[in-house]
C-alpha cells in the first residue's frame, strides 16, 4: 500500500534572472513501512521535494497524497502524519532535553501529561534517558541528532522524513543512527524517507533508492538492482552506479533489470 504518492510534482522559484525549475515533475510512490533512500547531487531537488511533501513549501504544480491525505486540500492532516528532521536540526540550546520534547509534544496538541510521558518513553528508547535534564547545548553531535529524531517522533507519525541526518557525525555516531532508523521501522512500522550524500549509508539502510537529478527522477530500484544495471553487478560500488546515472562518471552501462 502506498503511503506517499506524487504525480507531476513541481516547484519553480523566481529569481532576478528568471524562473528556476528546482523540481520539474516528480512521480513517486513510497510503500508503507519502507525505508526509501532519496538521493541526488547538490541542487537536484531533494530537499525542495521533502519540504513540499511536509507542507513547508507549496508546490507550483502536480498533486500528492501523504498517509491518505491530499497535500493541498488537507495540509493539517498531512502535518499530523509526518515527522520532519531537517539538515540543520532545530533544538533550542537554552532548554533541557525534557523541555524541548515536551514543547514539541504540546505543539502537536498532546496534553502536558501525555507529552511528559511520551518524552520519557522516547528518551529511553533513543538512548537519551539519562540526559533529560541536560541543557541541549551540552549534547554531543550524535546526541543532538537523536534528540532531533525524537522530536520528529513525538506525535507518532506514520512517515518520518530525514534530511541528511548523519552529516558531520563521527563513524560511531553514524552507525548508532543507522541502528536507530532500522529499529524505528522494525518496532513501529514507520515509513522512513531518507536523503543522504553518504552512499554507503543509502546502500546499508534503504530498501529502495530513488535518484533525482536536475529536478526529475533519473533512476529507481533496490541498491542491488541499480548497481547491476548501471555498474555491472550487485557487488559493484553504489558510487559507480550513482555517477553513471547522474552523468558525472563514465557513460551509463545499463543491463537487464535483476529480479529482487
Amino acid at each position: 500500500m502506498a503511503i506517499i504518492s506524487t504525480a507531476g510534482l513541481t516547484r519553480t522559484f523566481l529569481s532576478k534572472n528568471g524562473p528556476v525549475e528546482a523540481v520539474r515533475g516528480i512521480d513517486l510512490t513510497v510503500r508503507a513501512g519502507e525505508i526509501l533512500g532519496f538521493l541526488g547531487p547538490n541542487g537536484a531537488g531533494k530537499t525542495t521535494t521533502l519540504r513540499m511533501l511536509t507542507t513547508l513549501l507549496p508546490p507550483t504544480g502536480g498533486a500528492a497524497t501523504v498517509a491518505g491525505h491530499d497535500l493541498l486540500r488537507e495540509p493539517a492532516a498531512v502535518r499530523r502524519a509526518c515527522g520532519y528532521v531537517a539538515q540543520s536540526g532545530g533544538v533550542d540550546p537554552n532548554v533541557s532535553v525534557r523541555e524541548e520534547l515536551v514543547t514539541q509534544g504540546r505543539l502537536y496538541r498532546l496534553t502536558k501529561a501525555q507529552a511528559s510521558l511520551r518524552a520519557r518513553e522516547l528518551a529511553n528508547e533513543l538512548g537519551l534517558g539519562e540526559l533529560l535534564e541536560r541543557r541541549t547545548a551540552t549534547l554531543s553531535g550524535g546526541q543532538r541528532r537523536r534528540l532531533d529524531i525524537a522530536m520528529g517522533l513525538m506525535h507518532r507519525p506514520a512517515v518520518l522524513f530525514l534530511d541528511e541526518p548523519t552529516t558531520g557525525l563521527d563513524p560511531g555516531s553514524r552507525a548508532d543512527l543507522w541502528d536507530l532508523v532500522r529499529r524505528i521501522r522494525a518496532d513501529h512500522g514507520t515509513t522512513v524517507l531518507l536523503t543522504t550524500h553518504y552512499l554507503d549509508e543509502a546502500d546499508a539502510l534503504a530498501d529502495r533508492l530513488v535518484i533525482v537529478d536536475r529536478g526529475v527522477i533519473a533512476a529507481e530500484g533496490t541498491p542491488a538492482d541499480l548497481k547491476t544495471r548501471y555498474a555491472g553487478g550487485p557487488d559493484a560500488s553504489l558510487q559507480d552506479a550513482f555517477l553513471a546515472i547522474t552523468g558525472r562518471g563514465a557513460a551509463p552501462r545499463e543491463t537487464a533489470p535483476v529480479a529482487v
